[in-house]
């Protein structure tokens, strides 16, 4: 029933905010005529389409909003005025009643506002569409910022996401392309993140881990989490201060190098994809900030990490390959490599494949970012996939949707951004690191513990096997002891190899070090 009443107020804001008029905009035939005329029976508009774009996913929820917050950073695909109006949705979401907030904050931790602050400002500074974010001081001072959920917000979300699963069901039933891009799985991990992001203990522990990875870059700053004030509805935080990336006049002015922000902002998105596999995946603009302070003077300032993205090494590793195979345009080993992850089917030609993403790819190459549409790129991608079979991978939907933030926000920086040369010397870099003897160093090193208590242990069972073979007579014993002693040679014959391999190496180092310094 619930389902149904959320159906139908979807359907009813469609038609009280006159969307259906902008679909059908688009439709000049003279048989949509017509139907246009009938649709606008008894209703007029005072406020312009974006206006009324807005109002409409505000009405609708958080699931619509944040669909609007990724609208907003497509300046390519939508009208200024649209545009524009839904960068409104990034921080300026109606707040709740002050004093609904003060009582939240009470509940969360069980004592009033003004015994776990020195003050609090009951206005927020920022509404979005899960939360709200209030300032406030600590008893000694410290300045912080107070988050707030938004009461109700799980009805809400458990809603649309049931009307979600309902339409993802009927395409892959209508439709074997609609199964192929497997939309019940990808809205099972959109449920997931979602849900995530009404814990705010959750969003704190994301914050964390991305300030310890990110500690070492000198890039980007991460606000440090009160801990004895976080709870599921409510989170205290460092409070950030910085000029709102969006406001460019403001950057401008302090000194920002706007080209340098942009070439920085994609050294962090490939540091958190590859190094980390631990990304913020909801970089829109009014969740990155800019310092202006002395101090920490050009660095990004990151906020809200409700939606947090992870990939696997294995992921990384395949994304990583095919991130060079295109930056070299070794369009081959990129079809090669999709063939070998069983993202298409085995029987798939190598070079039909190929042609296909040369097809696509080669004619963005060399050019500036404001004359690129990853959106484009990607519907052109997605026509190729179709012919061919390609499976999406639902793990990689939040890396999508940060990487076509990522282009919005490189496309207000610096338009002229190569993001191919700028990407490409990072993941040659990463690349190295994971082959050849210092990969193997870590790798060992990550691994010694899980085997160290192991190694001890081989010499007593080693004894107790040769114990049982003397006192019995079993078969299986004796043949299973045999196999462990050619074993033993054979680990033996390798050991000695590898020392004297090492050795060699070695040798070969030192000698060519010596020849270098006399000769």
């Amino acid at each position: 029933m619930r389902f149904v009443a959320r159906l139908l107020v979807i359907a009813w804001t469609i038609w009280r905010f006159g969307l259906d008029d902008l679909a059908l905009s688009g439709l000049r035939a003279r048989r949509f005529r017509l139907l246009r005329r009938v649709t606008r029976l008894g209703r007029q508009w005072q406020q312009p389409r974006g206006v009324r774009l807005r109002l409409a996913l505000e009405h609708l929820g958080p699931i619509w909003v944040k669909f609007g917050q990724v609208l907003s950073t497509r300046r390519d695909l939508l009208p200024p005025d649209m545009a524009d109006e839904l960068a409104h949705l990034q921080d300026r979401v109606p707040p709740i009643d002050p004093q609904l907030a003060r009582s939240l904050v009470e509940r969360a931790f069980g004592r009033p506002v003004g015994e776990l602050f020195g003050s609090f400002d009951e206005h927020p500074v920022a509404s979005a569409s899960i939360a709200q974010v209030h300032f406030a001081t600590l008893k000694d001072g410290r300045e912080v910022a107070v988050k707030v959920l938004r009461p109700g917000m799980l009805d809400f979300i458990d809603d649309d996401l049931s009307l979600m699963r309902f339409v993802a069901g009927w395409i892959e039933r209508l439709s074997s392309d609609g199964r192929r891009l497997k939309p019940r799985e990808v809205v099972a991990e959109f449920d997931m993140y979602l849900h995530d992001e009404l814990d705010l203990v959750r969003e704190a522990a994301n914050a964390a881990q991305l300030r310890r990875n990110m500690a070492d870059l000198d890039l980007v700053l991460v606000p440090e989490m009160h801990w004895d004030l976080c709870s599921a509805e409510v989170l205290v935080m460092e409070r950030m201060k910085g000029v709102p990336i969006s406001q460019m006049e403001r950057l401008v002015a302090a000194g920002i190098d706007i080209k340098k922000l942009a070439r920085d902002g994609v050294t962090i998105f490939f540091t958190q994809v590859f190094r980390d596999g631990f990304f913020h995946a909801d970089m829109h603009p009014g969740n990155i900030q800019v310092s202006i302070d002395p101090a920490t003077f050009g660095r990004y300032v990151a906020l809200d990490f409700g939606i947090i993205g992870t990939l696997t090494e294995t992921d990384k590793d395949y994304l990583a390959q095919n991130f060079i195979a295109f930056f070299r345009r070794d369009y081959k080993r990129v079809a090669e490599l999709h063939i070998a992850s069983g993202w298409v089917p085995p029987e798939t030609r190598v070079d039909a494949l190929e042609s296909a993403v040369r097809a696509v790819c080669e004619p963005h190459f060399d050019r500036p970012l404001k004359d690129i549409s990853l959106g484009q790129v990607l519907m052109r991608l997605f026509q190729t996939s179709r012919r061919f079979n390609v499976e999406i991978q639902p793990q990689l939907v939040l890396l999508q949707k940060t990487l076509l933030n990522i282009e919005g926000l490189g496309r207000q920086l610096d338009p002229d951004l190569d993001l191919w040369a700028t990407a490409k010397p990072f993941l040659e870099r990463w690349m190295q690191q994971q082959v050849g003897w210092p990969a193997l160093r870590d790798k060992l090193s990550r691994e010694a513990p899980r085997y160290a208590h192991l190694v001890p242990e081989i010499p007593r069972l080693l004894h107790d096997a040769l114990k049982a073979q003397a006192r019995g007579s079993d078969p299986e014993l004796r043949a299973l002891v045999r196999e462990l002693r050619s074993t033993n040679r054979m680990l033996a014959l390798v050991l000695w190899a590898v020392v004297g391999f090492a050795a060699g190496v070695a040798a070969t180092l030192v000698a060519g070090r010596w020849f270098g310094e006399y000769f």
